[in-house]
């Protein structure tokens, strides 16, 4: 009988946590579950955020917290994943700035801890307990860790970049698109 790793056990409960926080967080934007607004309310939050257009963003952040979020979870194409998430958590992060750090203030705080905790989830890898390792890592090269960190980090960049120099929705506390307030 194999003994069980620690670190590894470690790794399966931290990402199996943090998936399913940013999974569910994606579904809302995506689909209205558990109490979200769906597509069109996001993509319209979206736009009051500075973000244009609004459905793509909305599409791309759903689809990079719950897809991300997901794959976390189970363990699969960890670095797209960890990147992904990081990425989407990027833009929360920019909206909630005007805030400051703490979040019970509407600060960045909470996106800054999820992306943060999927990228180094990423950047470590899933771990024995996980669909890599079961198939033998063909989703988690280093190579792939390099591309998807480095895409994520400029497709970031590029929609950051072109959104919108005045949010007043996000400075104001307003358009809040789930229970995180991004």
């Amino acid at each position: 009988m194999a003994c069980i790793n620690r670190r590894d056990l470690g790794l399966l409960v931290l990402r199996t946590g943090t998936g399913a926080v940013l999974a569910a967080h994606g579904s809302q934007k995506l689909f209205g579950w558990f109490g979200g607004g769906g597509l069109d309310a996001t993509a319209k939050g979206m736009e009051a955020m500075g973000f244009h257009p609004g459905r793509e963003s909305a599409i791309a952040a759903g689809l990079g917290e719950a897809g991300g979020g997901a794959l976390l979870a189970l363990g699969l194409a960890t670095p797209a994943a960890g990147a992904a998430a990081a990425g989407a958590m990027a833009g929360a992060v920019a909206v909630h700035m005007p805030a400051g750090f703490f979040n019970q203030g509407g600060g960045f705080e909470y996106p800054a801890f999820l992306g943060f905790t999927a990228a180094a989830i990423g950047l470590a890898g899933a771990g024995r307990y996980s669909l890599d390792h079961a198939t033998d890592h063909r989703f988690d090269q280093p190579w792939v860790v390099a591309v998807a960190f480095l895409g994520s980090a400029l497709a970031a960049a590029a929609v950051l970049g072109k959104r919108a120099k005045k949010q007043p929705a996000a400075q104001s506390g307003e358009a809040s698109t789930d229970a995180s307030g991004e």
